[in-house]
């Protein structure tokens, strides 16, 4: 499985506020800059993680973003679920499109379902907070001195 790079840039961000100040205000701006990707994209990753309830934007002059909860309320595979717009890892997942003649009789979509599952369990076992363990090296590498 690879995450689409809305998940990838929505586990940054989340990252980037994490290890921020509490107190500390970040730009849509700064962390593009920080990671060297698009601004414009950011914004919609931005928008969505707000509207999931992971970010609290503040508008205005002295505006900006932080995590709207504490990285130990943040589960990793509540980000996955909300972020990936398509799980379905093959066609026959989606009873609309799918047009797989064995589907009947097919034990491959099992399969694929139990190793999504699996996949998924492990994301389930982990918050932002597990993995903000490497601190001081994330620390220094967006912020070089």
């Amino acid at each position: 499985m690879r995450f689409t790079r809305y998940t990838d840039y929505s586990f940054r961000v989340l990252i980037y506020l994490a290890i921020q100040p509490p107190d500390e205000l970040s730009t849509i701006k700064e962390i593009a800059g920080r990671y060297q990707i698009s601004e414009n994209h950011l914004m919609k990753v931005v928008h969505q993680l707000g509207r999931h309830g992971f970010v609290k934007t503040i508008r205005g002059r002295q505006g900006g973003l932080t995590l709207a909860r504490d990285p130990s309320d943040i589960n990793l595979g509540e980000v996955v679920r909300q972020c990936e717009e398509d799980l379905d890892m093959v066609e026959c997942f989606d009873a609309e499109t799918n047009c797989c003649a064995i589907s009947p009789a097919c034990a491959l979509a099992g399969v694929v379902n139990e190793a999504l599952d699996a996949f998924l369990a492990v994301f389930d076992g982990y918050t932002l907070a597990d993995i903000l363990v490497p601190r001081k090296s994330l620390l220094s590498l967006l912020w070089p001195t």
